[in-house]
């Protein structure tokens, strides 16, 4: 059904009675974000709760400065891995004793690529995306040179769908659920019974859509899944990211990397590994305690919002701003890279300028900050808790002048940095 913003793009007025009666108004003075500033990329890094300010301090303050070590017991350090994926777990639509927050996604996807081709071991191939988030490849890469006769297909380079690359050699099919460059979703359900039917298993990297999007990986029949919490989850920069093994799986399934954390009597030290049981045996090594203590607010949050409107707002914050795109920058050589359809949008935004880098440095300097990727990819994040409709429309009303003007040209925002 399509998205009636067409009142919206005619002032900016009508997008601030937009703002006044936005259900999710409230939480906008939930987070720590400069004044004056449009924050456009959640996508990446999303901000900071105000709760978690008060929970860093009471992790440093009083559970590490005068607790000290009594803390793993008193403040529940050792358990948070667990606590916080159970905060997660209704997020990403799965059951109690599935989620659990441990490591990165990188660390997190080898573990469940490795522990779907222990589940499958007559099998040889794994299957991506050749447009996936190149840490995933590079872990299936590093899984190839770990198990013999591995080989890796791609979607969208040895074949240009799923039916196409699976078979009965088959052992595991890892996917993102949004993709990263273009913001388009992938319709999950669907891939997941193509690929248990030809006998194999699922893995989701859902980075660009837990805290954003509906996901129901127990619903949709998903075998394994990890996500990051720094984007959407506002978990803050690094924080550990989570992983997902349906119960149908747990016992069986192996961790390669069988850290301590992770063993049945941690505490024992016995000298061989011995699998905690259920999701806990999918833990590696000690925790970042104090990154923990930093995700919970953001996680709170996540669990106390109504997902279904928070689509609701994304689809239209994203559809107002390709429209005003449209009308405004159509005369300056920038080209949509993201779906025109909203269903198959996620909550971002990308555009294609030869000359993207210096543009999104001059919108920064504006202090309306995006990001950009190689080669020329401007993405735009749109977060519905704390971004408005009128930040929508200042914020294209600001890249139509810095390409109108040219302004972009200006040596000091040709100058890359190491982290774009």
């Amino acid at each position: 059904m399509p998205i009636n913003i067409s009142y919206l793009l005619e002032s900016r007025t009508a997008c601030e009675r937009e703002d006044a009666a936005d259900p999710l108004r409230s939480w906008q003075g939930a987070f720590y974000l400069p004044q004056g500033l449009i924050y456009l990329d959640g996508n990446s890094l999303g901000p900071m709760p105000k709760k978690a300010l008060e929970q860093l301090e009471q992790a440093i303050r009083k559970e590490w400065a005068e607790d000290l070590i009594t803390s793993w017991n008193k403040a529940g350090w050792w358990e948070l891995p667990e606590t916080l994926g159970e905060l997660i777990a209704p997020v990403v639509g799965a059951a109690s004793g599935q989620v659990i927050v441990s490591d990165s996604t990188s660390l997190n996807l080898f573990k469940t690529v490795h522990a779907a081709l222990t589940l499958r071991p007559e099998r040889t191939v794994m299957i991506s995306e050749a447009d996936s988030f190149p840490t995933d490849l590079y872990i299936l890469e590093g899984v190839t040179s770990t198990h013999q006769n591995i080989q890796r297909r791609l979607l969208g380079k040895d074949g240009n769908s799923l039916e196409e690359l699976i078979d009965n050699q088959v052992a595991v099919v890892v996917f993102s659920h949004v993709n990263y460059r273009t913001g388009e979703i992938l319709h999950i359900e669907e891939l997941v019974q193509k690929t248990h039917d030809a006998g194999a298993l699922f893995v989701l990297d859902t980075c660009h859509s837990a805290g954003v999007l509906p996901v129901e990986l127990d619903q949709w029949g998903v075998d394994f899944a990890v996500g990051c919490t720094y984007k959407y989850l506002n978990g803050g920069p690094g924080s550990p990211a989570f992983i997902y093994v349906a119960k149908r799986h747990q016992n069986e399934a192996e961790n390669p990397l069988s850290g301590w954390w992770g063993h049945a009597r941690p505490f024992e030290f016995e000298e061989n590994f011995h699998a905690a049981e259920g999701i806990r045996r999918f833990q590696t090594g000690t925790q970042p305690v104090l990154s923990l203590r930093g995700l919970q607010a953001g996680l709170e949050i996540a669990q106390e919002v109504d997902l279904q409107q928070v689509r609701k707002k994304s689809q239209r914050l994203t559809q107002l701003f390709i429209e005003l795109i449209e009308s405004g920058c159509r005369n300056y050589g920038v080209t949509l890279q993201s779906p025109t359809d909203h269903d198959k949008r996620g909550s971002q935004v990308t555009l294609h300028f030869e000359n993207g880098f210096a543009v999104i440095q001059a919108l920064i300097a504006r202090k309306i900050i995006a990001d950009f990727r190689e080669p020329g990819s401007m993405r735009f994040g749109f977060a519905p808790l704390y971004l408005r409709y009128t930040d929508v429309w200042d914020a294209a009303e600001a890249l139509a002048d810095v390409l109108k003007t040219e302004e972009w040209r200006e040596e000091r925002f040709r100058q890359k940095h190491e982290v774009t």
